[in-house]
Protein backbone atom coordinates (compact mmCIF):
# COMPACT_ATOMS: atom_id res chain seq x y z
CA UNK A 1 0.00 0.00 0.00
CA UNK A 2 0.99 3.69 -1.02
CA UNK A 3 0.25 6.45 1.17
CA UNK A 4 0.44 10.04 0.36
CA UNK A 5 0.56 12.46 3.11
CA UNK A 6 0.12 16.25 2.63
CA UNK A 7 1.23 18.19 5.28
CA UNK A 8 4.63 17.99 6.78
CA UNK A 9 4.92 20.21 9.75
CA UNK A 10 5.48 19.79 13.18
CA UNK A 11 2.86 16.99 13.44
CA UNK A 12 3.07 15.47 9.92
CA UNK A 13 6.11 15.27 9.19
CA UNK A 14 7.04 12.54 12.54
CA UNK A 15 3.80 10.75 11.86
CA UNK A 16 4.53 10.10 8.00
CA UNK A 17 8.30 8.96 9.20
CA UNK A 18 6.28 6.27 11.57
CA UNK A 19 4.01 4.99 8.71
CA UNK A 20 7.11 5.05 6.49
CA UNK A 21 8.66 1.99 8.54
CA UNK A 22 5.46 0.39 7.67
CA UNK A 23 4.13 1.22 4.31
CA UNK A 24 5.68 3.36 1.09
CA UNK A 25 4.92 6.96 1.85
CA UNK A 26 4.86 10.06 -0.49
CA UNK A 27 5.25 13.43 1.19
CA UNK A 28 4.26 17.10 -0.26
CA UNK A 29 3.95 20.32 1.76
CA UNK A 30 4.08 24.02 0.16
CA UNK A 31 6.88 24.60 2.30
CA UNK A 32 10.25 22.82 1.25
CA UNK A 33 10.80 19.90 3.44
CA UNK A 34 13.28 16.64 3.38
CA UNK A 35 13.51 13.62 5.51
CA UNK A 36 15.63 10.71 4.61
CA UNK A 37 12.53 8.30 5.95
CA UNK A 38 10.26 8.79 2.43
CA UNK A 39 9.84 10.26 -0.98
CA UNK A 40 8.92 14.38 -0.32
CA UNK A 41 7.22 15.33 -3.95
CA UNK A 42 7.12 19.27 -5.00
CA UNK A 43 3.97 18.02 -7.59
CA UNK A 44 0.85 17.58 -5.11
CA UNK A 45 -0.43 15.40 -8.67
CA UNK A 46 2.48 12.86 -8.74
CA UNK A 47 1.42 12.05 -4.90
CA UNK A 48 -2.26 11.65 -5.84
CA UNK A 49 -1.30 9.59 -8.84
CA UNK A 50 0.43 7.06 -6.72
CA UNK A 51 -1.28 7.03 -3.33
CA UNK A 52 -3.95 4.33 -2.76
CA UNK A 53 -4.88 6.44 0.60
CA UNK A 54 -4.14 10.20 1.31
CA UNK A 55 -4.00 11.72 4.63
CA UNK A 56 -3.95 15.55 5.30
CA UNK A 57 -2.40 16.99 8.30
CA UNK A 58 -2.26 20.88 7.75
CA UNK A 59 -3.18 23.74 10.13
CA UNK A 60 -6.43 24.83 11.07
CA UNK A 61 -5.04 27.87 12.87
CA UNK A 62 -6.57 31.18 14.68
CA UNK A 63 -5.06 34.35 14.02
CA UNK A 64 -1.88 35.14 16.13
CA UNK A 65 -3.82 36.71 18.33
CA UNK A 66 -5.50 34.27 19.80
CA UNK A 67 -2.62 31.96 21.33
CA UNK A 68 -2.98 32.16 25.08
CA UNK A 69 0.06 34.09 25.63
CA UNK A 70 -2.03 37.08 26.16
CA UNK A 71 -5.04 37.51 27.30
CA UNK A 72 -7.83 36.37 24.89
CA UNK A 73 -10.89 36.07 26.70
CA UNK A 74 -12.25 39.50 25.61
CA UNK A 75 -11.65 38.84 21.87
CA UNK A 76 -14.52 38.11 19.51
CA UNK A 77 -15.14 34.44 19.34
CA UNK A 78 -13.81 32.63 16.35
CA UNK A 79 -14.06 30.24 14.34
CA UNK A 80 -10.74 27.85 13.02
CA UNK A 81 -9.45 29.04 10.12
CA UNK A 82 -10.09 26.37 7.53
CA UNK A 83 -8.40 27.71 4.34
CA UNK A 84 -5.92 25.03 3.98
CA UNK A 85 -7.84 22.38 4.35
CA UNK A 86 -10.48 23.79 1.98
CA UNK A 87 -7.48 24.31 -0.37
CA UNK A 88 -5.97 20.94 -0.12
CA UNK A 89 -9.50 19.59 -0.24
CA UNK A 90 -10.28 21.04 -4.06
CA UNK A 91 -7.00 20.26 -5.11
CA UNK A 92 -6.52 16.76 -4.48
CA UNK A 93 -10.29 16.20 -5.52
CA UNK A 94 -9.51 17.58 -8.77
CA UNK A 95 -6.74 15.36 -9.55
CA UNK A 96 -7.39 12.07 -8.37
CA UNK A 97 -8.62 9.55 -11.20
CA UNK A 98 -10.43 7.41 -9.15
CA UNK A 99 -12.37 7.44 -5.89
CA UNK A 100 -9.77 7.33 -3.26
CA UNK A 101 -9.94 7.29 0.77
CA UNK A 102 -8.92 10.75 2.46
CA UNK A 103 -8.19 10.74 5.98
CA UNK A 104 -8.03 14.04 7.23
CA UNK A 105 -6.06 14.76 10.52
CA UNK A 106 -6.81 18.02 11.21
CA UNK A 107 -9.11 19.55 14.37
CA UNK A 108 -12.60 21.22 13.52
CA UNK A 109 -15.67 21.97 15.03
CA UNK A 110 -18.07 19.58 15.14
CA UNK A 111 -20.06 20.16 11.59
CA UNK A 112 -17.96 21.66 9.91
CA UNK A 113 -17.31 18.37 7.83
CA UNK A 114 -20.79 18.18 6.47
CA UNK A 115 -21.13 22.07 5.83
CA UNK A 116 -17.45 23.15 4.45
CA UNK A 117 -15.61 20.06 3.36
CA UNK A 118 -17.95 17.18 1.58
CA UNK A 119 -18.78 19.65 -0.98
CA UNK A 120 -15.47 19.69 -1.89
CA UNK A 121 -15.00 16.19 -2.34
CA UNK A 122 -17.15 14.51 -4.91
CA UNK A 123 -14.42 12.20 -5.79
CA UNK A 124 -13.08 11.22 -2.37
CA UNK A 125 -13.91 8.91 0.56
CA UNK A 126 -13.39 10.65 3.11
CA UNK A 127 -12.34 9.78 6.77
CA UNK A 128 -12.05 12.27 9.61
CA UNK A 129 -9.31 10.47 12.23
CA UNK A 130 -8.01 13.47 14.77
CA UNK A 131 -4.66 12.67 16.75
CA UNK A 132 -4.51 12.68 20.40
CA UNK A 133 -0.98 14.10 20.11
CA UNK A 134 1.20 16.55 22.05
CA UNK A 135 3.53 18.61 20.52
CA UNK A 136 7.05 17.07 21.91
CA UNK A 137 5.90 13.58 22.09
CA UNK A 138 4.72 13.01 18.67
CA UNK A 139 6.06 9.95 17.84
CA UNK A 140 5.54 8.21 20.87
CA UNK A 141 2.15 9.41 21.26
CA UNK A 142 1.15 8.42 17.70
CA UNK A 143 1.99 4.75 18.52
CA UNK A 144 0.59 4.76 22.38
CA UNK A 145 -2.96 6.79 21.85
CA UNK A 146 -5.10 6.68 24.37
CA UNK A 147 -7.94 6.31 21.89
CA UNK A 148 -7.89 6.15 17.63
CA UNK A 149 -10.73 8.30 16.68
CA UNK A 150 -12.40 7.57 13.40
CA UNK A 151 -15.21 9.28 11.74
CA UNK A 152 -17.23 8.18 8.85
CA UNK A 153 -20.90 9.83 7.56
CA UNK A 154 -22.92 6.97 9.33
CA UNK A 155 -20.23 6.17 12.26
CA UNK A 156 -20.91 2.53 11.34
CA UNK A 157 -18.22 -0.19 11.65
CA UNK A 158 -17.96 0.39 7.50
CA UNK A 159 -15.35 -0.82 4.93
CA UNK A 160 -13.39 2.38 5.18
CA UNK A 161 -13.61 2.24 8.97
CA UNK A 162 -12.31 -1.19 9.09
CA UNK A 163 -9.58 -0.07 6.55
CA UNK A 164 -8.12 2.29 8.79
CA UNK A 165 -8.47 0.04 11.59
CA UNK A 166 -6.11 -2.51 10.04
CA UNK A 167 -3.41 0.35 8.56
CA UNK A 168 -3.08 0.76 12.35
CA UNK A 169 -2.57 -1.99 13.95
CA UNK A 170 0.96 -2.94 12.82
CA UNK A 171 2.16 0.67 14.21
CA UNK A 172 0.63 0.58 17.68
CA UNK A 173 2.30 -0.30 21.09
CA UNK A 174 -0.44 -0.17 23.21
CA UNK A 175 -3.24 -2.39 21.47
CA UNK A 176 -5.35 1.13 21.48
CA UNK A 177 -9.07 1.17 21.37
CA UNK A 178 -10.96 2.31 18.51
CA UNK A 179 -13.87 4.63 18.75
CA UNK A 180 -16.00 4.43 15.20
CA UNK A 181 -18.40 6.99 15.05
CA UNK A 182 -19.93 9.84 12.52
CA UNK A 183 -17.71 12.84 11.48
CA UNK A 184 -19.80 14.80 13.90
CA UNK A 185 -18.87 12.81 16.90
CA UNK A 186 -15.40 12.38 15.79
CA UNK A 187 -14.89 16.44 15.77
CA UNK A 188 -16.94 16.06 19.09
CA UNK A 189 -14.39 13.62 20.56
CA UNK A 190 -11.08 15.40 19.87
CA UNK A 191 -12.29 18.92 20.77
CA UNK A 192 -13.70 18.19 23.90
CA UNK A 193 -10.59 16.00 25.01
CA UNK A 194 -8.68 18.45 24.47
CA UNK A 195 -11.04 21.09 26.41
CA UNK A 196 -11.76 18.42 29.49
CA UNK A 197 -8.12 18.45 30.09
CA UNK A 198 -8.80 22.63 30.24
CA UNK A 199 -11.52 22.63 32.41
CA UNK A 200 -9.87 19.71 34.85
CA UNK A 201 -6.85 22.22 35.08
CA UNK A 202 -8.92 25.41 35.89
CA UNK A 203 -10.64 23.53 38.26
CA UNK A 204 -7.74 22.39 40.29
CA UNK A 205 -6.23 25.59 39.84
CA UNK A 206 -9.12 27.28 41.58
CA UNK A 207 -8.72 24.85 44.68
CA UNK A 208 -5.33 27.34 44.27
CA UNK A 209 -6.95 30.02 44.51
CA UNK A 210 -9.22 29.23 47.67
CA UNK A 211 -6.05 27.85 49.76
CA UNK A 212 -3.93 31.53 48.86
CA UNK A 213 -7.14 33.91 49.78
CA UNK A 214 -8.69 31.49 52.74
CA UNK A 215 -5.44 30.42 54.56
CA UNK A 216 -4.24 27.14 56.55
CA UNK A 217 -4.46 25.07 53.48
CA UNK A 218 -2.63 23.01 51.24
CA UNK A 219 -4.23 23.09 47.96
CA UNK A 220 -2.10 19.69 47.45
CA UNK A 221 -4.30 17.77 50.02
CA UNK A 222 -7.39 18.61 48.45
CA UNK A 223 -6.41 17.85 45.16
CA UNK A 224 -4.96 14.29 46.01
CA UNK A 225 -8.46 13.54 47.67
CA UNK A 226 -9.89 14.19 44.79
CA UNK A 227 -7.62 12.56 42.41
CA UNK A 228 -7.82 9.28 44.43
CA UNK A 229 -11.73 9.72 43.71
CA UNK A 230 -11.54 7.43 40.92
CA UNK A 231 -15.07 6.19 41.14
CA UNK A 232 -16.85 9.14 39.95
CA UNK A 233 -13.73 11.72 39.11
CA UNK A 234 -12.02 9.93 36.36
CA UNK A 235 -8.64 9.37 36.53
CA UNK A 236 -5.85 11.46 38.56
CA UNK A 237 -4.22 13.37 35.15
CA UNK A 238 -3.64 16.57 35.42
CA UNK A 239 -4.74 16.69 39.11
CA UNK A 240 -1.77 18.52 39.91
CA UNK A 241 -2.56 22.27 40.67
CA UNK A 242 0.77 24.86 39.30
CA UNK A 243 0.54 26.97 36.00
CA UNK A 244 -2.74 27.09 34.20
CA UNK A 245 -3.36 25.51 31.01
CA UNK A 246 -1.66 26.31 27.57
CA UNK A 247 0.31 24.92 24.55
CA UNK A 248 -0.96 25.43 20.47
CA UNK A 249 -4.14 23.56 20.92
CA UNK A 250 -6.23 23.90 24.14
CA UNK A 251 -6.43 28.02 24.69
CA UNK A 252 -8.22 27.95 20.83
CA UNK A 253 -10.26 25.11 21.46
CA UNK A 254 -11.93 26.98 24.12
CA UNK A 255 -12.38 29.85 22.40
CA UNK A 256 -13.78 27.70 19.05
CA UNK A 257 -16.23 25.89 21.32
CA UNK A 258 -17.32 29.12 22.67
CA UNK A 259 -17.81 30.03 19.05
CA UNK A 260 -19.92 27.01 18.63
CA UNK A 261 -22.05 27.58 21.72
CA UNK A 262 -23.04 30.90 20.47
CA UNK A 263 -23.83 29.14 17.08
CA UNK A 264 -25.75 27.16 18.02
CA UNK A 265 -27.49 28.91 20.85
CA UNK A 266 -26.87 27.06 23.63
CA UNK A 267 -27.65 30.18 25.94
CA UNK A 268 -24.70 29.11 27.94
CA UNK A 269 -20.61 29.99 27.71
CA UNK A 270 -19.22 26.95 30.06
CA UNK A 271 -16.10 27.60 27.99
CA UNK A 272 -16.17 31.33 28.41
CA UNK A 273 -15.67 30.92 31.81
CA UNK A 274 -12.69 28.73 31.46
CA UNK A 275 -10.94 30.98 29.64
CA UNK A 276 -11.79 34.10 31.43
CA UNK A 277 -10.90 31.56 34.77
CA UNK A 278 -7.39 30.55 33.07
CA UNK A 279 -6.34 34.35 32.85
CA UNK A 280 -7.95 35.47 36.28
CA UNK A 281 -5.84 32.60 38.13
CA UNK A 282 -3.13 33.94 36.04
CA UNK A 283 -3.06 37.64 37.00
CA UNK A 284 -4.14 36.52 40.45
CA UNK A 285 -0.79 34.58 40.72
CA UNK A 286 1.48 37.48 39.34
CA UNK A 287 -0.35 39.83 42.28
CA UNK A 288 0.75 37.43 44.24
CA UNK A 289 4.20 36.82 43.04
CA UNK A 290 5.13 40.59 42.78
CA UNK A 291 4.08 41.16 46.74
CA UNK A 292 7.62 39.25 46.97
CA UNK A 293 9.61 41.88 44.48
CA UNK A 294 9.22 43.70 41.56
CA UNK A 295 12.53 42.05 39.49
CA UNK A 296 11.20 38.87 38.68
CA UNK A 297 12.76 35.77 36.61
CA UNK A 298 10.44 33.62 35.23
CA UNK A 299 12.38 29.86 34.94
CA UNK A 300 10.58 28.06 32.14
CA UNK A 301 9.33 30.50 28.67
CA UNK A 302 8.05 27.37 26.54
CA UNK A 303 4.85 26.01 27.20
CA UNK A 304 5.94 22.78 28.95
CA UNK A 305 8.98 20.73 29.48
CA UNK A 306 11.60 19.94 26.89
CA UNK A 307 10.15 21.60 24.06
CA UNK A 308 10.99 24.81 22.74
CA UNK A 309 7.69 26.33 21.14
CA UNK A 310 6.24 29.05 23.65
CA UNK A 311 2.61 28.67 21.84
CA UNK A 312 -0.04 29.46 24.58
CA UNK A 313 2.74 29.83 27.65
CA UNK A 314 1.01 30.33 30.77
CA UNK A 315 4.84 31.56 32.20
CA UNK A 316 4.32 34.42 29.21
CA UNK A 317 0.87 35.27 30.60
CA UNK A 318 1.64 35.47 34.03
CA UNK A 319 4.03 37.60 32.78
CA UNK A 320 2.39 39.62 30.99
CA UNK A 321 0.20 40.45 34.23
CA UNK A 322 3.56 41.21 35.91
CA UNK A 323 4.49 43.90 33.72
CA UNK A 324 0.78 45.24 34.09
CA UNK A 325 1.58 45.45 37.47
CA UNK A 326 5.02 47.33 36.85
CA UNK A 327 7.52 44.35 37.51
CA UNK A 328 10.46 43.72 35.42
CA UNK A 329 10.25 40.33 33.81
CA UNK A 330 13.14 38.17 32.36
CA UNK A 331 13.07 34.14 31.54
CA UNK A 332 15.42 31.48 31.97
CA UNK A 333 14.68 28.76 30.01
CA UNK A 334 17.29 25.81 28.51
CA UNK A 335 15.00 24.78 26.03
CA UNK A 336 14.08 28.45 24.60
CA UNK A 337 17.75 29.53 25.01
CA UNK A 338 16.74 32.38 27.26
CA UNK A 339 19.36 33.13 29.82
CA UNK A 340 19.07 35.73 32.69
CA UNK A 341 20.39 39.07 31.03
CA UNK A 342 23.23 40.21 32.82
CA UNK A 343 22.55 43.68 33.88
CA UNK A 344 19.84 42.64 35.55
CA UNK A 345 19.75 43.10 39.61
CA UNK A 346 20.80 40.10 41.58
CA UNK A 347 18.20 40.91 43.99
CA UNK A 348 15.10 39.00 42.50
CA UNK A 349 12.12 36.82 42.80
CA UNK A 350 12.29 33.61 40.86
CA UNK A 351 9.49 32.02 39.60
CA UNK A 352 9.24 28.62 38.36
CA UNK A 353 7.11 28.25 35.55
CA UNK A 354 7.62 24.10 34.74
CA UNK A 355 9.60 21.69 35.99
CA UNK A 356 12.53 19.90 33.58
CA UNK A 357 15.53 18.58 34.54
CA UNK A 358 17.34 21.47 34.55
CA UNK A 359 15.16 23.46 36.87
CA UNK A 360 17.55 22.59 40.14
CA UNK A 361 20.53 24.06 38.50
CA UNK A 362 19.23 27.44 37.78
CA UNK A 363 21.54 30.37 38.72
CA UNK A 364 20.50 31.20 41.89
CA UNK A 365 21.86 34.08 44.82
CA UNK A 366 22.03 33.80 48.36
CA UNK A 367 18.32 35.90 49.65
CA UNK A 368 16.61 35.66 46.56
CA UNK A 369 12.97 34.41 46.78
CA UNK A 370 11.66 31.14 45.15
CA UNK A 371 7.94 31.13 44.29
CA UNK A 372 6.93 27.09 42.87
CA UNK A 373 3.74 26.59 41.90
CA UNK A 374 4.23 23.04 41.79
CA UNK A 375 5.36 22.99 45.40
CA UNK A 376 8.72 20.84 44.46
CA UNK A 377 11.32 22.74 45.58
CA UNK A 378 13.80 22.30 48.44
CA UNK A 379 16.68 24.82 49.25
CA UNK A 380 20.25 23.38 47.12
CA UNK A 381 23.04 23.03 49.93
CA UNK A 382 25.00 26.26 50.67
CA UNK A 383 22.03 28.58 48.81
CA UNK A 384 20.05 30.15 51.21
CA UNK A 385 16.65 31.69 49.93
CA UNK A 386 12.98 32.07 50.85
CA UNK A 387 10.70 29.71 49.70
CA UNK A 388 7.35 29.99 48.95
CA UNK A 389 5.17 26.70 47.83
CA UNK A 390 2.51 28.73 46.48
CA UNK A 391 -0.79 27.29 46.74
CA UNK A 392 0.09 25.47 50.51
CA UNK A 393 -0.77 28.08 52.91
CA UNK A 394 -0.81 25.93 56.03
CA UNK A 395 0.24 28.25 58.93
CA UNK A 396 3.50 26.87 58.88
CA UNK A 397 4.41 27.35 55.53
CA UNK A 398 3.71 30.85 55.47
CA UNK A 399 6.15 32.93 53.24
CA UNK A 400 7.00 34.54 56.04
CA UNK A 401 9.08 31.68 57.46
CA UNK A 402 12.46 30.66 56.65
CA UNK A 403 12.58 27.49 54.74
CA UNK A 404 14.99 24.67 55.73
CA UNK A 405 18.31 23.79 53.87
CA UNK A 406 16.78 20.34 51.45
CA UNK A 407 17.45 18.50 49.05
CA UNK A 408 15.15 18.96 46.28
CA UNK A 409 12.35 17.22 46.87
CA UNK A 410 10.97 14.38 44.77
CA UNK A 411 7.76 14.61 42.88
CA UNK A 412 6.33 12.29 40.78
CA UNK A 413 3.59 13.41 39.25
CA UNK A 414 3.51 15.29 35.97
CA UNK A 415 5.57 18.06 35.48
CA UNK A 416 2.97 20.19 33.90
CA UNK A 417 0.04 20.86 31.22
CA UNK A 418 0.76 18.83 28.23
Amino acid sequence: MTIGFVGLGKLGLPVAEVMAEHYQVIGYDVERRSTSKFQVVSDLGELTKKADMIFVAVPTPHSPDYGGEKPINHLPNQDFDYTAVIEVLEQVNALVTKKVPLVLISTVLPGTIREQFLPKCSNLQFIYNPYLIAMGTVKSDFVNPEMVIIGTEKGEQSQEAQMLIDFYRPMMNNDPRYVVGTWDEGEAIKIFYNTFISAKISLVNMIQDVAEKSGNMDVDVVSKALADSTYRITSAAYMKAGMGDGGPCHPRDNIALRFLSEKLDLGYDLFGSIMHSREIQAQNMAKSVIQHGKHICIVGKAYKPQVSLTDGSYSLLVGHYLKELGAEVCYYDENTNDKIPTDFPKSRVYLIGYWDTWTQNIPIDDNSIVIDPWRRWSNPKDIHCKVVHYGNTRQFQSPSVKEPNLRLATDHSPPGPS
